[in-house]
């Protein structure tokens, strides 16, 4: 496999800066904007979030599948079907997302009902783009490589964006709300609405800028059809009057999987709650760290920057460390690792209380957040494109899956934290119960969601994950002969040809024939789902696998396909 470019690294990385600078806004600051700002009440607040999520949760499954099959449309078929996909979450996204943070338009002085409905076809719109945007962008890891390292040094890269991003976010908030404050102890009030507005136009503008360059410096490769690719290399290969290359040689490879095939296997749900768990971790802390600053704490209102700054500088220097951690203790210890330093960090929300805790400590804590986030969330990602493994044909959908279950869970958590609230009116503090309510949220949800992404990487121990060697439905269309499959080293005809034969991968040295039929490298293709050893062996760029179907035939016919 040939190694990742520089230009490769680095254009893939910012594909996801526009999407990681609105879920910074997102996620941080509209719970606050909503409750503070515009004076929503907590319900309402976290109906709008809960519309989002619910949109965003029910947008993955379908750009997932459509990502993996509209491959077949002209313009997708040129430009590239995940680049496709991210190209339309970008416009959706540069529509929608302004109208969010610039209040509603002509009917402020509505009932706060009225404005959720002005609101929601903003967010619909706004999460559908970014569902697409997030799922075709994560697709695209195993079309540009099928080697582990490199898979979770471009997820360490896109993490690494993502902490940038959120970074800058926070950057820029601190700076925008430090100007012309009146009074910085009072927190954030109705007053700031223009600052919000000011945050959103300039985090737009540079996602835009960042957006461009993935289209422009990524390249995507197009894996066609895998049952027409023989027949299409040997008609391509008559119509120029010539004959194909013979193919000689049988590997093992997995089959393909279709969504159903997923839904399935047992490691795809064991990898969903373990996904599920760290988005849950990470998302609910975004989330209520601003407004635990602002309502347990009183802190004063730039805090709302630059603590959570703490928390992403922290996460972005644990990303440099990352690679050379899974290499060491592997993915699952890895996991486990970040597990107990986010679980140690809401512990020490817990319990902190103080000026010294308030003006130190605090410190400490979000750092441990943020570092113990990164390693989960990385290791989360890495761990999912294991289980894709060879099966990039459905890789799009598998994502998309993931995504829904924390779309959709972290969307039912904030709604009944919101409900749960004993606060009902948008001030910073209106009674004791208020104040320690969002400590115990982080301590609660955000520990809990640290204890179930723990659990399930304990139920992944044994297992290889990807192996789908056992029990899988996949290969129940490989017949007992195919498992014994040797090459044929007298001839030219490879003894995978064989007339009970269903379904088998072969490699040969018909390069030029297979281009012709559009055919590249690192294909994941049907074959012997046995050999669980080669299913994350990294394929040379000077070899094609070809997935060839045959059934019972004549030893006319098998002439005809052992010629071909």
């Amino acid at each position: 496999m040939a190694t990742l470019t520089i230009r490769t690294r680095f254009g893939y990385g910012v594909g996801h800066v526009l999407n990681d600078l609105c879920s910074a806004m997102w996620f941080t600051y509209l719970l606050i904007y909503f409750h503070h700002v515009l004076l929503f009440n907590n319900s309402l607040a976290g109906v709008v979030l809960l519309i989002g999520q619910v949109a965003d949760a029910l947008s993955t499954p379908f750009v997932g599948k459509e990502a993996d099959r509209t491959d077949d449309l002209p313009f997708c078929t040129r430009y590239g079907r995940r680049k496709s996909w991210h190209l339309i979450g970008t416009i959706c996204v540069l529509c929608a997302f302004p109208f969010i943070f610039l209040g509603c338009l002509g009917c402020s002085t509505s009932s706060d009902w009225a404005q959720v409905v002005y609101y929601a076809p903003f967010v619909i719109i706004f999460q559908f783009g970014w569902a697409s945007t997030q799922i075709s962008h994560l697709a695209l890891i195993p079309n540009i490589t099928q080697d582990p390292n490199d898979r979770t040094e471009l997820n360490a890269i896109r993490y690494a964006f993502t902490v940038a991003s959120n970074i800058t976010v926070y950057l820029v908030t601190w700076l925008v709300l430090g100007l012309e404050s009146q009074d910085p102890e009072a927190g954030i009030g109705p007053n700031d609405i223009n600052k919000f507005r000011y945050i959103v136009f300039i985090v737009l503008g540079i996602g835009c800028l960042f957006a461009t360059l993935f289209h422009v410096l990524v390249k995507e490769d197009n894996v066609p059809d895998y049952g027409n690719l023989q027949r299409v290399a040997i008609n391509n290969a008559e119509a120029d009057g010539t004959s194909p290359a013979p193919l000689t040689t049988c590997v093992p490879v997995h089959c393909r999987m279709t969504p159903t095939d997923w839904l399935k296997d047992r490691q795809f749900y064991q990898v969903a709650f373990l996904y599920m768990g760290t988005r849950l971790f990470c998302n609910l802390t975004q989330a209520y760290i601003p407004i635990y600053l602002q309502d347990s704490l009183h802190m004063s209102e730039e805090s709302v920057a630059y603590i959570p700054l703490v928390m992403y500088v922290a996460g972005f220097l644990t990303t440099m460390v990352l690679k050379a951690m899974n290499k060491f203790i592997g993915r699952k210890g890895s996991f486990i690792l970040g597990t107990f330093i986010g679980g140690a960090a809401c512990i020490g929300i817990w319990f902190g209380e103080g000026e010294i805790y308030c003006k130190y400590i605090l410190y400490v804590v979000t750092a441990m957040l943020g570092a113990g986030g990164s390693i989960m969330l990385i290791t989360s990602l890495s761990i999912t494109a294991d289980l894709i493994g060879p099966n990039i044909e459905s890789g799009a959908f598998v994502y998309g899956a993931m995504s829904f279950t924390d779309k959709l869970s972290n969307g039912v958590a904030v709604m009944l934290i919101q409900n749960l609230n004993p606060c009902t009116m948008p001030i910073r503090a209106c009674c004791p119960l208020c104040s320690q309510y969002y400590r115990d949220i982080l301590f609660y949800c955000c520990g809990g969601a640290a204890v179930l992404g723990f659990l399930a990487v304990i139920s992944l121990l044994p297992v290889k994950i990807g192996d789908r060697s056992k029990g899988d439905t996949a290969t129940s269309n490989t017949t007992s002969d195919d498992r014994n499959l040797e090459g044929d080293t007298e001839g030219n005809t490879p003894a995978c040809i064989k007339a009970d034969m269903s379904t088998v991968a072969c490699v040969g040295p018909a390069v030029s024939t297979m281009a012709a039929a559009g055919v590249g490298p690192g294909m994941g293709v049907c074959g012997d789902s046995t050999s669980s050893a080669q299913e994350y062996t990294a394929v040379p760029n000077s070899v094609v696998r070809v997935r060839v179907r045959t059934h019972s035939v004549s030893s006319d016919e098998s002439d005809n396909v052992s010629r071909a």
